[in-house]
This record gives structure tokens, sequence and C-alpha cells, in this order.
């Protein structure tokens, strides 16, 4: 049955430690998603109409009001992983209400900062055909360059580096798990992530398959680059001397 979304359902998990210290957090990108991806996900979903149902499969699928996006949160029934990271939020978009299959997909692991998730779908919502494309790769690297990311000296048409080289974006070859409506092979996707030291487990990961929109993409590397500080009350483990913290009052 078809319901409206409860962000405070039960398999979200609630904000963690939330008497304990808040900081604002730099650079954005190493914040993590204070262990709420779930609860800012569904609560911008529901503030803006989207109806929510529980799949056969025990995951938690979102609809747009014009039916044309989805977003699923997929952690808690999910093998599919990312840098080694579980996904946990997968979205769509179809070029029309009764197409049956999605024309591109976008998955985010857990620990991706939910504010560069959410202006990715605040920019999907505002788009009237999701599943069209205007705008070529450079839309991206151009987002990342405004804010200050490097292109790769070896590679500066496809990979930008955040000034301390613990995150990357690039477009290339994505994995053969990752699904998108054209069936031509050696399509090239969009993949960001972020690694606090070289070597060091990553942090998080996402990957847009070849259809995404270059400009959807660019909306969530502005985001992710952006120079805002971020509040968090719970920092990632293995960034220690890489964040700049100031104590919220």
């Amino acid at each position: 049955m078809e319901a409206l979304l409860n962000p405070h359902h039960p398999r979200y998990p609630s904000t963690p430690n939330p008497a304990g210290p808040a900081y604002w957090v730099t650079p954005r990108h190493l914040a993590g998603d204070d262990g709420i991806l779930a609860d800012r996900i569904t609560g911008l979903l529901a503030e803006a109409g989207w109806t929510s149902w529980t799949t056969a499969r025990s995951t938690w699928l979102f609809l747009s009001p014009s039916r044309l996006c989805g977003a699923e949160w997929i952690l808690p029934d999910n093998l599919f992983r990312l840098g080694d990271l579980p996904v946990a939020w997968q979205v769509s978009a179809r070029p029309a209400a009764d197409s049956a299959l999605a024309e591109w997909n976008a998955y985010f692991t857990a620990g991706t900062p939910h504010e560069a998730v959410a202006d990715f779908l605040l920019a999907v919502e505002a788009r009237t055909d999701p599943a069209l494309n205007y705008d070529g790769p450079d839309a991206v690297l151009g987002a990342l360059t405004a804010l200050g990311w490097a292109r790769d000296v070896d590679r500066p048409e496809t990979t930008a580096w955040d000034p301390g080289l613990s995150a990357g974006f690039t477009w290339g070859p994505t994995p053969a798990e990752i699904q998108d409506a054209d069936p031509r092979p050696d399509l090239l996707g969009w993949q960001a992530w972020a690694e606090p030291a070289l070597g060091a487990p990553y942090q998080w990961a996402a990957t847009f398959s070849p259809s995404v929109p270059h400009d959807l993409v660019a909306a969530f590397a502005a985001s992710l680059a952006s120079p805002a500080p971020v509040l968090r009350r719970s920092l990632p483990e293995g960034t220690e001397g890489r964040l700049i913290l100031t104590r919220a009052h």
C-alpha cells in the first residue's frame, strides 16, 4: 500500500549522540554523514511530497510526485558494495511515468555527506526531464575547479582532486553492477570517493551510471566541494588532523 513517507520509521537510525558536542566541520568531503544519512534524505523527500512504501526486499522506496524519479534506501538488505562499502541510497530516473525501466541510476554508500546527496536530489527534482542530458563532462569538472579542486596532471579532461588529495572525482568505466538503460559497452560514468590517507579504507564512494545527466552530477560535485562548514556530532574514523573543527554554540 502506498503511504506518505514517515521519516521516523524505525528502519532509519536516529541522530547519534544528540546531547554531545556539535562542531562546524570542513572540508565537507571528509565530514562523513554524521550517522544520519537516512534521516536527512527521508526528511527532505517527505517535505517534497514524495510517497514511499516497503518493497518485497524489505527496502524502502520513494517516488517523486512526477513519478519520474525514485530513491531507494537499500542499506538494510543490500550486498552491493562500492569501494568495499555498502551502498545505502540508489537514485533513478525514467523518461516517462509509464516507463518500465530506469534511464539511469546513481549509488551512494554509507558515509557520503548527506548535504551532497540532498543537493543531488534537489537538482533531480528541479528537472522536468531528469532523464535527458544537456551538458558535457566539463560541467562536472568546472564545478569542482571553481571551488578549488585541481584537474589531474595526467588526466585533466576526466579527473579532479581536492587540494589535500583525499578525495577524487573521475569519468571512466564503471563497475559491472552499475545499471543503465544504454546497453552499449565501454560507456563512461562518474565516480567519486574519499580516502582520508593514502592506502586507508575508503570513507565513502558514489557512482553515477553513464546516462546520468552531467549537470545533475555537477550539483553533487559542487555541494561536495563547497567550502561552507557542515554541522557534525560524530566524526569519521581516520580523519584526525584532516578536519578543521569549530565548536558550535
